[in-house]
């Protein structure tokens, strides 16, 4: 997956999700300032994508139908969610992948129609997903910053090192 990186992090009871700017069409920048994140369920739900634009569309708006449905439950969401992506012709081929956030939840919606809740507290996604979560469990591990700041910085890592990934960062957070 390239063109962009989302972080999630979460910390002390609050959660942060944070997204590049950058959009790119093979090796050519398309757009510096997208915004690639979205609040759901009344500011409850917080998410961001890498991939498809598009398709990530699709994804939110299937998946904030399917957490209004179940009252807000993000992991009851994200599995009737992919059991549709897996047995829909069309969304089978969407090429995006989602991470979706409350204060009690961080999951992955990936590109093959799976969910992924992480072991610790960040998970990225995209083409500069390595840098930045070293980078978020570098921070968790040896500082004392909280979910928000841990997320600007892994990006601003992230961006130096990955060509398909900018400064142009955007942060939610949920506390």
């Amino acid at each position: 997956m390239t063109g962009t990186t989302i972080i999630a992090v979460r910390r002390n009871g609050e959660v942060a999700i944070a997204g590049d700017g950058q959009i790119t069409m093979g090796d050519t920048v398309l757009k510096h300032k997208a915004s690639k994140l979205r609040s759901l369920y009344n500011g409850k739900v917080i998410c961001g994508f890498a991939g498809a634009v598009g398709d990530a569309l699709t994804l939110f708006d299937k998946f904030e139908n399917y957490v209004e449905k179940n009252g807000g439950k993000l992991r009851r969401a994200a599995v009737e969610l992919v059991k549709e992506w897996r047995s829909d012709r069309i969304l089978r081929h969407l090429e995006a992948w989602i991470i979706v956030a409350s204060t009690d939840d961080m999951l992955v919606i990936s590109g093959e129609g799976e969910v992924v809740e992480p072991d610790g507290d960040a998970i990225a996604i995209g083409s500069g997903a390595g840098y930045a979560q070293a980078a978020a469990k570098a921070l968790l591990g040896y500082s004392e910053l909280g979910a928000v700041d841990i997320a600007r910085i892994s990006m601003e890592i992230a961006s130096d090192v990955c060509i398909y990934t900018n400064r142009n960062i955007s942060i939610l957070s949920l506390k």
